[in-house]
């Protein structure tokens, strides 16, 4: 994908910074909220154009983290805390706009031939860390990631189920570094991805399967309850599986029956 201006300079200003910075993300974030507040203060039309300039200075970001080989994850979690705080000091942020920085930060790592699971979990960490500080519930972004990161791996052909997995993940871990409601947040997170594969016409078994095994590598790193979290999980997923239909809700129970990645599933009311 081919840089616009924004993205230009937003590359240009991280190729001289990103490499000897000390604190990839920060950095990274910095540069990037501080790119984005002028071209949306002089924007005819905020909520229209945020978007087109939210993805080219993500954009801009993932091609000077290849050009200088830094980390990806970190910067791409670095440009999506950015971008929530740049848009966020101009006007409000919403759920849209999450799911829309997330599927952008998807997009661009394809084109540079990134990991793209890696960058859906940093993505993710980065949007729940910058949370609070845009004014979201946890809840709302919680279930707005998986979205973007589905509607993303579908644009550039990845595959939805691992990246369901990884996003679950990074929500966990994102949501613990803020000292949010981890619970809670892998509810949503679960019930977001369980409602976006189904639009995008997918797997929604193997989206629940996907969700909850997340829950369980994210729960284990931050050292809460598996359990607890595969069960928050299923719940969620069966939840959204219950708004589709019935054979969404078949599908659903049928995958998650027992146990999953070792872990015995234990439903929540009124799914038991």
């Amino acid at each position: 994908m081919a840089l616009g201006d924004l993205g230009k300079k937003v590359s240009g200003a991280l190729v001289g910074t990103i490499k000897g910075a000390g604190n990839v993300v920060e950095a990274t974030a910095d540069v990037t909220r501080k790119a984005l507040v002028e071209p949306l203060k002089i924007a005819r039309d905020v909520a229209k154009e945020a978007t087109g300039l939210v993805g080219d200075s993500i954009a801009g970001v993932i091609q000077a983290a290849n050009q200088t080989g830094t980390e990806l994850g970190s910067a791409v979690k670095g440009a999506v805390i950015g971008s929530m705080q740049g848009v966020g000091e101009v006007t409000t942020v919403t759920k849209d706009m999450v799911t829309d920085i997330v599927r952008a930060a998807i997009k661009g790592t394809k084109d540079v031939g990134g990991d793209v699971g890696k960058t859906a979990r940093a993505a993710a960490e980065g949007a729940m860390e910058a949370t609070k500080s845009v004014g979201l519930k946890i809840e709302d972004t919680a279930f707005s990631i998986p979205r973007g990161a589905i509607q993303g791996a579908r644009d550039v052909g990845a595959d939805i189920g691992s990246v369901v997995k990884d996003t679950v993940h990074g929500t966990i871990v994102g949501t613990k570094q803020v000292g949010g409601d981890v619970m809670g947040a892998v509810r949503s997170s679960a019930s977001g991805a369980v409602k976006a594969t189904a639009e995008v016409g997918g797997d929604i078994g193997e989206a629940a399967r996907n969700a909850v095994e997340g829950a369980i590598d994210g729960a284990k790193e931050i050292g809460v309850s598996a359990e607890d979290a595969a069960s928050e999980a299923a719940t969620g997923a069966l939840e959204a599986a219950g708004e589709i239909g019935e054979a969404a809700v078949k599908s659903v129970r049928n995958v998650l029956a027992g146990t999953v990645s070792g872990v015995k599933v234990v439903l929540k009311a009124p799914f038991k």
